[in-house]
């Protein structure tokens, strides 16, 4: 398994992946546009060819805001969401962000678990944050100064 700098070749498979994994996904230009901007973490897991799974983090000064993460779902469970998370944790480090916020469903409890074994600490509720369904968003935030992968 590779995880490597998302390419705009792989914009596709990464849109297929949304699309199956959420109710409001992102369109592939939505995908090109984030790759444009070039202090962005974006990422993918590729296996032979295959992407398998992708983060996208919005990089702005010292702060990154992680707005997509999936995994396709027939490689869900296995350790991919961490790895992702892991070697955003390395880039971010790298490029000097210090924290990295997200939301998440508050009914999530997967993502939020996993979002905590990653070094992710809770910091409050948005109230109403998603559509279809409409549910609570959990803030959860990361700071470089606990990065220990």
């Amino acid at each position: 398994m590779l995880i490597r700098p998302m390419e705009p070749e792989d914009i596709e498979a990464v849109a297929a992946i949304e699309s199956q994994s959420f109710s409001m996904p992102w369109s592939q230009n939505g995908f090109m546009e984030a790759l444009k901007m070039e202090h962005n973490i974006i990422l993918v897991a590729d296996e032979d060819g295959e992407i398998l799974g992708y983060e996208c983090t919005y990089v702005s000064f010292e702060e990154g805001e992680l707005t997509n993460i999936a995994v396709k779902k027939e490689f869900r469970r296995s350790g991919i969401g961490q790895l992702l998370i892991r070697e955003l944790q390395k880039s971010a480090a790298s490029s000097g962000v210090e924290r990295i916020v997200l939301e998440a469903r508050e009914s999530n409890d997967a993502a939020i678990g996993l979002y905590e074994k990653m070094g992710f600490a809770k910091l409050g509720i948005r109230k109403n944050f998603y559509e279809k369904p409409v549910e609570n968003a959990v803030i959860l935030s990361y700071t470089a100064e606990d990065y220990r992968c």
